[in-house]
């Protein structure tokens, strides 16, 4: 009987911190991965502004090549979306939409069901070289322990997907 109380109490014990910890985690995330791509920023503005081009270099698209994926009617630009459909636990359901398109920013509103919402960007910088282009993510967790505890691990989970999709971007733009 005394083996279970210890257990029981370790396991109270354990719950208790994990909760203290996600209410004193921050609610806000930030991800974000930069690349310089040999390229004018006019050609990768072009890649990212029509997401009909996504699928060449998305990294999630890559995971799931099967996904449904459906556009709206805007071929580009503020206003342009499209959802996707996926059975992949990496890729999920969800949509996107560009809320913002300027030759050096494009800003997107994403919706990830019951994952929650994000804003995202890309900022295009002109650089001698080519073009610096910086992919960010920021989400606000709300008031959820459990949310802001998986918040603390957003960077090293998303940022190798924004690695991925910055290199395969890379390559598209280069070749």
């Amino acid at each position: 009987m005394k083996v279970i109380k210890v257990i029981l109490l370790t396991l109270v014990a354990l719950v208790a911190i994990a909760a203290a910890v996600g209410f004193l985690s921050p609610s806000k995330v930030h991800v974000e991965r930069s690349l310089i791509i040999k390229a004018p920023s006019e050609i990768v503005y072009g890649q990212v502004n029509d997401l009909h081009n996504w699928t060449k270099w998305s990294p999630w698209y890559k995971m799931d090549t099967s996904m449904k994926i459906e556009y709206n009617s805007i071929p580009a630009g503020a206003g342009a979306g499209y959802s996707w459909e996926s059975k992949h636990e990496n890729v999920g359901s969800g949509n996107m939409t560009i809320t913002t398109s300027t030759q050096d920013t494009i800003s997107t509103a994403m919706n990830f069901m019951e994952n929650g919402v994000a804003t995202g960007n890309f900022i295009l910088n002109k650089t001698d070289s080519g073009t610096k282009v910086t992919w960010s993510m920021d989400s606000d967790m709300g008031m959820n322990p459990i949310g802001r505890l998986f918040g603390l691990f957003m960077d090293k989970m998303l940022g190798p997907d924004f690695e991925k999709g910055l290199a395969n971007l890379k390559e598209v733009t280069e070749a």
